[in-house]
């Protein structure tokens, strides 16, 4: 069976390559607004191309409606204006209600129009109420509830056993265990009860290997797409229980291995991935969130497995975001751990960002993006795949400028980078959201979905796979483990021929084939993300509350919100209808301007971002508003900066980017009337349009930037 199993995955790697699309990618799936939504049996559904993102839920069993949004209270007890629906831009959790709702208008609007669901964790309120503590059994249960909402909206019609339509892929958050942030290596107790919650979800052959770690994943497309679901509690460096990616002894580094072989066997296979967790890899040049060895082995993963991954999608944070790994960051030294090398120079990040702290990280974002190579005289849209093929096979004797940006920016598709997109949440920290993805379904079979029910061969290549990489669980037994686990990777490493880190345990994955064209995180394709439309629910227009007081400035830790120092003047709440809405969409979207959701298309807004003297068509004067700001036809960009400014003669200029990301950070840029729309845009998003006014002026500080520009007029009228 083994033998014929690779011969298989020999002849499928012939055909495993995504073909470019060019102008085709121009005929998109229809908006979900102008469809029916008819009820579909399962047998006749078909690929649409969709999938939904869904994140940081955080129900609350104590939340009581016009309670209090102090800190002491948590909107469980006082009187305030804690809304129906949840009260927005405070830190109080989510009333069932708004899940209740949310569920209902995935079902009657998103349910039969996409291909599968990610659902990135937090399913459990914070432990924030010194008077209610956590228990095990209130984490587990709100947990087992919102499961069978998924079962509930996404089971086959007319199915007692809830057999599910479409597949749902799930993970860890920090605050679905207890302590929050604490979970031992496995197996554990809480491993094992999740194995019978997600049952549903996770395939049957793989629940012996999620036991162990908290890691599957689930073939969404049979022998095309593969959705990886990580269990990044490992990762995380609040964790206290691990320490990091590098030892043997820790899960962390069990993980990658299984990552690894996977991600190999998939390769193999012809087929792509997607890689789903819910702390992202977020890292500046002061903070981090995950232990550095773990960044380290997730982006050396990322940049080996660029052929393969498509993308990765991660919450936690609930601001809208995204970041760029960049490939010259991987040090081996500390990939392997090297505790001389360990030594990091930035800190532990909040667990939950303020807007404090979020305007720290979003400027360190921005400073970094400040020194990117201009994209716009590398890449030119109106080329082919071919063509930048062979321009970049390069031509002998002395480089021009555009070839070394080219080499700098990582060759025509950017592979120097990659992307993490970071959803915002259904929390109302700030409003609650949703996230349709769309990717490309051309040159694929419609009628080849997803089944519960796999094929018994499959199950054997499966079953291969688990004795492969499978250290014996019993924990008595660990110096065998070791010994097993050493002899596979002696076995792995025919795949490789990577420069040798100190560390011999740090096993390198194989690179793409040099013959390989670029992957779909790269080059349009098959499977390639081609954008997303972002939901949200206007709760203060939603919950309709009236209200007495003043509203005093939130200044503390605990953010009380909107509706600090207000009471509701009816003793009634009177909501009006539930739903939500369109905030905005990259297809047509004038401000970002994004192509698809490429690198190459990121790395140019990233650089746009960055530009603290934004060209002509990025710039707002004085006489900006925000009704301008929306009708904007999107001109197109205009080159208006010197390439020397970031092209230098040398072929190495790290030196020159690393100072002028510096200067931004300690010089201010005093052109009063000259400002960057889309960092601006982009900050406003980040908070899902709730910031007021005093709040966006701390990012413009900074910067130096005068900030005249209005908020978000979303309109109150329920209407899109």
């Amino acid at each position: 069976m083994r033998s014929t199993t690779i011969l298989l995955a020999a002849c499928l790697l012939n055909f495993s390559h995504g073909t470019p699309i060019g102008d085709t990618q121009s005929v998109l799936q229809v908006p979900l607004e102008d469809q029916d939504h008819p009820q579909e049996q399962v047998q006749a559904r078909r690929l649409h191309g969709r999938f939904l993102h869904i994140t940081d839920l955080h129900p609350d069993l104590h939340y009581k409606v016009h309670s209090s949004t102090q800190e002491e209270d948590a909107c469980h007890r006082g009187k305030g204006l804690a809304g129906t629906y949840g009260a927005e831009t405070s830190d109080c959790d989510t009333p069932f209600a708004l899940i209740n709702a949310t569920f209902k208008w995935i079902e009657e609007n998103i349910k039969d129009n996409i291909d599968f669901v990610i659902w990135t964790g937090d399913s459990a309120r914070h432990d924030s109420d010194e008077k209610i503590p956590r228990n095990a059994n209130e984490v587990l249960d709100t947990n087992k509830w919102i499961a069978d909402k998924f079962l509930e909206v996404f089971s086959a019609d007319n199915n007692p056993k809830k057999d599910l339509a479409i597949p749902i892929i799930s993970t860890f958050g920090n605050n679905d265990i207890l302590p929050h942030n604490i979970l031992l290596s496995g197996p554990n107790k809480w491993l094992k009860t999740y194995t019978d919650i997600w049952s549903k979800f996770i395939p049957e052959e793989q629940r012996h290997g999620f036991e162990r770690g908290g890691w599957y994943f689930v073939e969404v497309i049979p022998k095309k797409l593969a959705v990886f679901s990580l269990n990044t509690l490992y990762f995380f460096d609040h964790n206290a229980a691990v320490d990091g990616c590098a030892l043997r002894s820790e899960p962390g580094y069990e993980h990658f291995e299984w990552l690894r072989i996977q991600l190999q066997f998939i390769r193999d296979r012809g087929m792509k991935a997607i890689l789903i967790g819910h702390v992202p890899p977020a890292r500046t040049e002061s903070k981090q969130l995950w232990d550095e060895t773990c960044w380290q082995k997730y982006t050396l993963w990322l940049d080996q497995y660029r052929d393969v991954i498509v993308g990765g999608l991660f919450g936690h944070m609930n601001i809208d975001h995204f970041m760029l790994q960049d490939k010259k960051h991987i040090d081996l030294v500390i990939a392997g751990g090297d505790a001389s090398e360990t030594e990091s120079i930035r800190t532990l990040m909040e667990e939950e960002l303020s807007i404090e702290s979020a305007n720290d990280y979003l400027e360190e974002l921005r400073a970094d993006w400040s020194g990117l190579p201009n994209p716009n005289v590398v890449f030119n849209d109106d080329e082919t795949v071919d063509d930048l093929s062979k321009k970049h096979k390069g031509k002998k004797g002395k480089k021009s400028k555009k070839d070394r940006a080219l080499k700098k920016i990582g060759g025509p598709w950017g592979e120097r980078f990659q992307v993490t997109h970071v959803s915002p949440s259904i929390v109302p920290n700030f409003f609650p959201t949703l996230r349709v993805m769309e990717y490309n379904i051309s040159g694929l079979d419609l009628s080849a979905t997803w089944a519960n029910a796999r094929a018994s061969e499959q199950a054997e290549e499966m079953d291969w796979l688990e004795e492969v990489f499978d250290p014996t669980i019993d924990e008595a037994d660990n110096e065998d483990e070791d010994n097993d686990e050493e002899s596979i990777a002696k076995k792995k490493k025919q795949h490789k021929k990577p420069k040798k880190p100190k560390n011999p345990d740090l096993i390198v994955p194989s690179p793409p084939s040099k013959s390989s064209p670029p992957g779909p995180a790269y080059s349009p394709q098959s499977l390639t993300l081609l954008g997303y439309t972002q939901y949200f629910a206007n709760l203060t227009y939603i919950n309709h509350d009236n209200y007495i007081g003043d509203e005093d400035v939130d200044t503390d830790k605990w953010h009380e919100g909107k509706h600090k120092g207000k009471h509701p003047k009816d003793k009634v709440p009177h909501p009006k209808r539930f739903r939500f809405q369109v905030e905005y969409d990259t297809f047509t979207d004038p401000i970002y301007k994004l192509k698809d959701l490429t690198v190459r298309s990121y790395i140019k807004l990233a650089h746009r971002i960055g530009q603290y003297k934004p060209p002509k068509g990025d710039r707002v004067d004085e006489s900006f508003d925000d009704e301008e700001f929306d009708n904007e036809s999107g001109e197109d960009d205009e080159i208006l900066e010197d390439e020397d400014d970031y092209i230098d003669d040398n072929d190495d200029d790290d030196g020159e980017i690393e100072a002028q990301k510096e200067k931004h950070k300690k010089k201010k840029h005093h052109r009063q009337h000259e400002k960057n729309k889309v960092w601006l845009r982009f900050v406003r998003r980040a908070f899902v349009g709730t910031l007021e006014e005093e709040d966006l002026q701390t990012f413009d500080e900074d910067s130096g930037f005068d900030l005249d520009e209005k908020p978000p007029n979303f309109a109150h009228d329920d209407e899109l």
